[in-house]
């Protein structure tokens, strides 16, 4: 024991002066820059809160106006929302028509429209409605894919019904349908030539498992919809009534074929064309009784190129 002490004692004794000063103030000079790493990295940690939680508040509480201004310009300013409130996820505005940038035609549908955005499975749900022209809600939900994106438009308040939560779109056959129906004179909102014709009457439309897939540039329809013209009348006529008109659409794939035909009417309008990746091309031509050719004379010359009694539609 005398032996270990003697050794204990000489190694403390060669230990250099203020060895354990030194020792001191490197353990304190550690401790400190610990802390300063442990403050920085807060303050980093802090900052990234912030930001993703600017980022969260940003996308819950983004103002409706937000939403409006993607309308007006997926549409080249031909629907805008105006007044828009809420948020873009719910909110509400009033919907009109334009003929595009510098037009001074307009037109507003009375009361408001009003959408309620949420996910909806693995894409999202967007449900509109509106007092005057939507009976039933109308959802379209939204499923993105690997290089496609779907979009079905349904009756919203049988949104759950059509298709359980992750099905596959489409396993159970057609959704159910969508209708709605608007004012015709809303339509002299879009500028020539409806502003000439200034339609009174009713749109109804009427749609079947409507559904669109965008894939690889290419969009595909299916299903079908109906746009109705029901007792219509126009200021450039004398006559009370001119009929009632169906526009059909039927999606066949990479193209959608269309159809119009007179259901009763002193004009008898008639024709078919389609739309597709090629553009769109439409035939028709709109004639008239005899009784009321004079009636319909200057019709006949605004919807399309007279030859002689009757008036051809050619587009495309």
């Amino acid at each position: 024991m005398s032996w270990f002490s003697s050794v204990k004692r000489g190694t403390a004794a060669w230990k250099p002066k203020g060895f354990e000063a030194t020792s001191r103030w490197l353990e304190s000079t550690l401790e400190t820059v610990k802390w300063e790493k442990m403050r920085q990295a807060g303050r980093r940690w802090g900052r990234w809160g912030a930001v993703l939680g600017g980022l969260l508040g940003l996308m819950l509480f983004a103002p409706a106006s937000w939403l409006a201004d993607a309308v007006n310009s997926r549409t080249g300013g031909r629907l805008i929302l105006a007044e828009a409130q809420g948020t873009v996820w719910s909110g509400d505005a009033v919907a009109v028509l334009t003929g595009g940038p510098g037009s001074r035609d307009a037109r507003a549908l009375p009361g408001r429209l009003g959408w309620h955005l949420r996910p909806h499975g693995l894409g999202l749900k967007l449900e509109l409605t509106q007092d005057c022209c939507l009976p039933e809600p109308v959802a379209l939900i939204v499923r993105p894919g690997w290089g496609r994106v779907q979009a079905e438009l349904i009756n919203g308040r049988q949104a759950q019904a059509a298709a359980p939560e992750g099905a596959a779109p489409g396993a159970q056959g057609f959704g159910p349908g969508v209708s709605g129906q608007w004012p015709a004179g809303w339509l002299s909102g879009l500028g020539t030539p409806w502003n000439t014709l200034e339609l009174t009457g009713t749109l109804r439309l009427n749609t079947q498992g409507l559904r669109m897939v965008w894939a690889q540039g290419r969009l595909q329809v299916e299903g079908r919809a109906d746009l109705v013209f029901q007792d219509v009348a126009s200021r450039v006529t004398t006559l009370d009534r001119l009929g009632t008109y169906r526009l059909s659409l039927d999606g066949m794939q990479d193209q959608v074929m269309l159809g119009l035909s007179t259901e009763n009417g002193a004009l008898q309008l008639s024709g078919s064309g389609s739309v597709g990746s090629a553009g769109a091309r439409f035939r028709g031509e709109a004639t008239a009784s005899e009784a009321e050719r004079g009636a319909l004379s200057n019709l006949l010359s605004i919807i399309g190129r007279r030859e002689g009694d009757r008036s051809v539609i050619s587009i495309g």
